[in-house]
């Protein structure tokens, strides 16, 4: 059976829409407490608060602003033990500030819609905190990274990603191919007894198939309840609508006393707390920097954002290219000076106009997943030295970065963002904007950009739009 075959079979989309969820959210009074592994996470909703810290002033901050709070972990940048310690030390944190200021949470753990990052680990260590804090361990961990506005669906338990205008099974497309997560399966049941290894089978996986989503939220809640305790339930969605619907279901759930626990991708926070797709951001107030132009800041090495990085550059001549050199920046005699010569030209290229600072574009890895994320690490170090040095010399008129880790090290390190607010998307739910609440970048529009999605122009667009507002 063909994917156009499966999405036929399941019939229209049921009638749940975004108000609906939003109404079972206010009356089930919890806040979504989402650790996003990345800051990308954020490019599906609008107005939400955002910590790149976890201290309990922070999440006072964030808690009770907004029916969900996004805390970046970054831990698709991290070892499997780091993740384990941050995600420990975010869970407790937030489980504490919500004691103190009479809350209820619920944890959704936000990874990648085309399933790279530490699962099981994230999702297992929730549960255990949940445990250790006397609270009830969840009856189900939900499993839904459709983003169907960036082209990945989830249909006959199959997840697919969009290549070229084709639909592909995920496992066989390069981000599969993933030299930290890398993995083998399409099908949902098999990754998750494949990223298990085998603790969970492929048999004991409750597949919650399209034709029931589009049912609606009543034969979705009757699947939920008959799921074994602790199991794990894939989600298919082909659409948005499909994810509120089971969001809906969920927070029915929730209402009855059962505790579940999401791994998701973006759009499922967005169903979760009952947004519609956001207004594309038209308009941004840029400060007035006389005679500072943007600055863009490429780290991810995916075809298509070299393709991206083209497009901008072929539009945009005159826009200064600054490349580090990786084979240098492993070179510790050559590393210092090279970063010196970097600044002094972004710099200079700002006061005349914006400036693109990339990475080599031939990627080098290392034998193994720990020493490649050593190396990703030492190279975005390099990349953050850039930054905070730049926006201490001049600060730019705004900031755009593109690649996941790379959004993350640039926010937290290079701009020292500790809070922000999500405005908004820059393109139709896959490029988020923040305004930066505090740190020496305040009041610079940041643009969080993910590697992964997007046309070939994207970045051209937003760039030139950030650009021509700078000018205007």
């Amino acid at each position: 059976m063909t994917l156009d075959d499966v999405l036929a079979a399941a019939g229209p989309e049921a009638g749940t829409t975004a108000a609906d969820v939003g109404d079972a959210l206010r009356a089930a009074g919890t806040t979504l407490v989402v650790l996003d592994d990345d800051p990308t996470g954020t490019q599906s909703v609008a107005d939400l608060p955002v910590l790149t810290r976890w201290e309990t002033e922070d999440l006072a901050w964030a808690l009770g602003r907004s029916p969900a709070l996004y805390v970046l972990t970054n831990s698709r940048s991290l070892d499997a033990a780091a993740t384990e310690e941050r995600t420990r030390e975010v869970v407790r944190a937030a489980l504490a500030a919500a004691a103190e200021r009479g809350a209820r949470v619920t944890f959704l753990s936000r990874s990648d819609s085309t399933l790279r990052g530490h699962f099981p680990l994230e999702t297992d260590v929730v549960a255990e905190e949940l445990a250790a804090a006397g609270l009830d361990r969840p009856d189900l961990v939900l499993l839904a990274p459709a983003f169907p506005d960036a082209g990945r669906i989830t249909a006959g338990g199959t997840h697919w990603t969009r290549e070229g205008g084709e639909m592909v099974p995920v496992g066989e497309s390069e981000f599969a191919r993933d030299a930290t997560f890398g993995y083998r399966s399409s099908h949902l049941p098999a990754w998750v007894e494949e990223k298990t290894g085998g603790a969970v089978t492929a048999d004991d996986v409750v597949v919650l198939d399209l034709a029931t989503v589009r049912r609606g939220p009543d034969a979705v809640v009757e699947v939920l309840r008959a799921a074994p305790t602790g199991a794990v339930v894939t989600v298919d969605a082909a659409t948005q609508v499909d994810l509120q619907v089971t969001a809906l279901a969920c927070l029915r759930l929730e209402g009855e006393g059962r505790t579940l626990l999401y791994r998701t991708g973006p759009a499922f926070v967005r169903a979760r707390v009952g947004q519609d797709a956001p207004d594309v951001v038209e308009h941004v107030d840029v400060a007035d920097r006389s005679g500072a132009g943007g600055l863009v800041v490429v780290g991810s090495h995916t075809g298509l954002t070299t393709r991206q990085r083209d497009r901008l550059v072929a539009e945009r001549p005159g826009t200064e290219v600054v490349e580090l050199s990786v084979p240098v920046l492993v070179d510790d005699e050559r590393r210092a000076g090279h970063l010196d010569e970097a600044v002094a030209r972004v710099v200079d290229a700002l006061g005349r106009g914006d400036a693109l600072v990339q990475t080599s574009r031939d990627l080098v890895t290392a034998d193994d997943a720990a020493a490649s994320l050593a190396l990703s690490r030492s190279i975005s170090d390099a990349v953050v030295d850039v930054v905070a040095r730049v926006l201490a010399e001049r600060p730019p008129r705004f900031v755009v970065a593109k690649g996941g880790i790379t959004s993350h090290d640039v926010a937290v390190r290079g701009l020292g963002i500790s809070r922000a607010t999500v405005v908004g998307p820059m393109l139709p739910g896959l490029v988020s904007l923040w305004q930066p609440a505090d740190g020496p970048a305040a009041g610079v529009p940041y643009v969080v950009f993910p590697g992964n999605v997007g046309d070939d122009d994207g970045l051209a667009r937003v760039v030139g739009r950030l650009a021509g507002v700078a000018a205007g």
